[in-house]
């Protein structure tokens, strides 16, 4: 009766010694787990919290851009509109670092550095910029530490030199073409003269001419690695030793091994369209190398800062994931591409600067897209993951400490139900056994 008033088969240790140790283990176990529960759903809400922050910080950029896009067009603006076009890109830089600096969760700031890896470099004679989203080797770093570069491949620039000597100018009259922009050459033109033709157009075709000592005309990639090219044409043969001439030829990537927190990484130039002196490895980390720094050596580039982003996401100790959040004010984004130049101080009052603007913001808006796309895996892959997880381990292990502690109360019932009709039963054949010698001392006595 005391185990069904209760419920329970195991009521004190003395009930199954063994079966109350296994009890008590799975209830430690599915205590843990709903915390762990309750970590991943505080983790899951911090990483959205920062999420959502840089999905404004997108949209910000992407207005900058659309602004950098219209002061281009340079030759149809006053100097007012460029102005009012340069205010409204500072009213941005300044709504980018407001968020950066601002964003918090919990009294933690988010997306100034203080949450994650940050890097700085020393070297800035050899490194231009350097993104870090605080994985290495698909390893988080976790060690504040020192940060080496050894560049084992040097990039290089496409270089094409034309096939005739120009002693005496261009052989024949004709047609050239550079990158998909035609020039028209006139027979005798020195090659010195060609060469200033080309230059002019450097900027449509991203490549500079010189008139060579042997008497040639080169052509020289602006820009490094294999998808820089230079692709020339010439029909008549001005400055070829044969008409029809063609040609296509590409420059050399750079390759590097960083070293940091005891994890050596490949880089590689040229990944997804980049230049030659633009790496990247696999975990998306870029690096941006000087044109004075491009040479094989190894140097000490900088430091590695880790900050501690660590959730506890499980039950079991060391069971933990790290998300590192990148600094991501104004001035932390967009560097390398133009020296000096980050989001931080664009300027578009000149057609010129409007065009570095262009090349500056497409690189922020794919930092801010790939710390949402490292986030986003976050929460997908590792939070909802392991939450799905946990909530099968627990409901099972809540069913085996259910059939160890609780009672059977159907198994129960029909002990009880039992023993209670062998006991009616009993007393009523006792009492009859009773009234039967009554029965026969009344006999007696009559």
């Amino acid at each position: 009766m005391g185990k069904l008033s209760k419920g329970l088969r195991i009521a004190d240790a003395s009930d199954d010694p063994a079966g109350l140790i296994s009890s008590e283990l799975f209830r430690s176990q599915i205590s843990s787990m709903d915390a762990a529960m309750r970590n991943n759903t505080e983790a899951m809400n911090y990483s959205k919290t920062a999420e959502n922050a840089l999905g404004e910080m997108n949209q910000l950029l992407a207005d900058a851009r659309g602004l950098s896009i219209a002061s281009g067009n340079s030759a149809t603006l006053t100097s007012t509109q460029l102005a009012a076009n340069q205010d409204q890109i500072n009213s941005i830089v300044a709504s980018i670092n407001r968020i950066s600096s601002s964003v918090t969760y919990s009294g933690r700031k988010l997306l100034d550095g203080s949450a994650g890896v940050t890097t700085q470099i020393s070297n800035t004679s050899k490194v231009a910029g350097f993104s870090f989203g605080g994985t290495a080797n698909s390893t988080t770093i976790t060690q504040t530490g020192l940060v080496t570069i050894n560049q084992t491949v040097a990039a290089t620039a496409a270089l094409y030199t034309a096939t005739a000597l120009l002693t005496t100018g261009a052989a024949a009259s004709g047609s050239i073409s550079v990158n998909g922009v035609s020039f028209t050459i006139a027979s005798g033109t020195s090659g010195a003269n060609i060469a200033s033709i080309l230059n002019a157009a450097s900027g449509q075709t991203g490549v500079t001419a010189a008139f060579n000592v042997s008497n040639q005309l080169t052509l020289t990639q602006t820009q490094t690695g294999t998808n820089r090219s230079v692709n020339f044409v010439d029909t008549s043969g001005a400055v070829s030793s044969a008409a029809n001439t063609s040609a296509s030829v590409t420059g050399t990537n750079a390759t590097a091994t960083v070293t940091m927190g005891g994890q050596s990484v490949l880089y590689t130039g040229g990944s997804a369209g980049a230049d030659g002196l633009t790496l990247t490895d696999a975990n998306g980390n870029k690096l941006s190398i000087t044109t004075g720094g491009n040479a094989v050596n190894t140097q000490l580039m900088g430091q590695v800062i880790a900050q501690d982003s660590s959730f506890q996401i499980g039950f079991l100790a060391n069971t933990t994931a790290n998300l590192a959040l990148r600094n991501m004010s104004a001035g932390q984004l967009g560097s390398g591409v133009a020296s000096g130049v980050t989001v931080n101080n664009l300027d578009v009052s000149t057609s010129a600067g409007a065009q570095t603007a262009l090349s500056v913001l497409d690189k922020a808006i794919d930092e801010v897209s790939q710390m949402r796309g490292r986030i986003g895996n976050f929460q997908r892959n590792v939070l909802e993951s392991n939450n799905r997880t946990l909530a099968s381990m627990k409901e099972n292990l809540s069913n085996s400490e259910s059939s160890i502690r609780d009672l059977d109360v159907a198994a129960e019932m029909t002990t009880y139900t039992k023993l209670q009709v062998m006991q009616q039963a009993g007393m009523a054949m006792l009492g009859q056994a009773n009234q039967s010698g009554q029965s026969v001392l009344s006999l007696l006595r009559g």
